[in-house]
């Protein structure tokens, strides 16, 4: 008689990929798009990493589509598309450069800007989920997440020259639409208004338009909220409509500082 937790666990939507080789996958096609260390170095070592780039990734493929035929034309695919990405790549890699006056060299970047990492993975992951492969998406954005902080569902819709700033605790929805030249910082949430399982197929996240900059802090909601082209966003704000072209939106809260001897000695409470 089969242990009664085996019976329950045998029941699943799908095939499951290997979720260990599918972030050393992860890892060495980050490697190896932008020629870092000995693939840099050693021609004969970067087409021979290609080649088990492409068997890794045909592994993981076939474990959810269990179709070799199919499999072998999305790895094809796949590989043909990579050099749009890394075009893409070098736009994104550029603008984290150009804006940031904290990043010295580009190598800088690529080794140490946990925002750059996580939108390569994300341009990777988005081919991926639009290819129609199951779980593998996911699976890759989710390491990502568990690696910098930073949540980019690969269904998410993201033009050119985007800049992730820190990053940590960034929210990025499936339905997500993010314009060209926008600069984001940490803890921004582009989520949706409602989660109700009967709008999965229904656009639930906001728009954000081209040269938007949106700070620390701010949570932007709904599916038909829609930022203009040029505004600024300003930390800690909560918007849930509209915003016109080159707006400024900004959270006014006043500080006060007073000198503390005019207050008398303060209780020591102990919780």
């Amino acid at each position: 008689m089969k242990h009664p937790i085996y019976k329950k666990n045998t029941i699943c939507d799908y095939n499951l990929p290997d979720k260990i080789k599918a972030e050393a996958w992860v890892e060495d096609l980050f490697y190896w798009i932008f020629s870092i260390g000995k693939v840099y170095s050693d021609y004969d070592y970067f087409i021979n990493k290609e080649a088990k780039l492409r068997l890794v990734l045909a592994e993981l493929i076939n474990d959810v589509l269990e179709d070799t035929e199919k499999t072998n034309a999305h790895v094809a695919q796949f590989f043909v598309a990579l050099e749009s990405i890394h075009t893409r790549l070098e736009g994104d890699l550029d603008a984290v450069f150009n804006f940031d006056p904290a990043a010295k060299t580009k190598s800088e970047v690529l080794l140490a800007y946990p925002g750059f990492f996580a939108i390569a993975v994300y341009r990777v992951s988005h081919h991926l989920w639009n290819s129609g492969i199951p779980v593998l998406p996911r699976l890759i954005s989710e390491y990502v997440h568990s690696k910098t902080g930073i949540d980019i569902h690969p269904g998410a819709t993201i033009g050119e020259r985007f800049f992730i700033d820190h990053g940590t605790g960034i929210v990025i929805g499936e339905t997500a639409i993010i314009g060209n030249d926008v600069k984001i910082y940490q803890g921004v949430t582009l989520g949706a208004l409602n989660v109700s399982k009967d709008l999965a197929e229904e656009k639930r996240h906001p728009t954000i338009g081209n040269d938007v900059i949106i700070y620390a802090n701010a949570t932007i909601l709904g599916g038909n909220t829609l930022i203009g082209n040029g505004a600024v966003i300003g930390g800690n704000v909560w918007i849930t409509n509209s915003i016109p072209d080159d707006s400024l939106v900004y959270h006014k809260s006043e500080i006060v500082i007073k000198n503390i001897s005019n207050f008398p000695e303060p209780l020591n409470f102990v919780i």
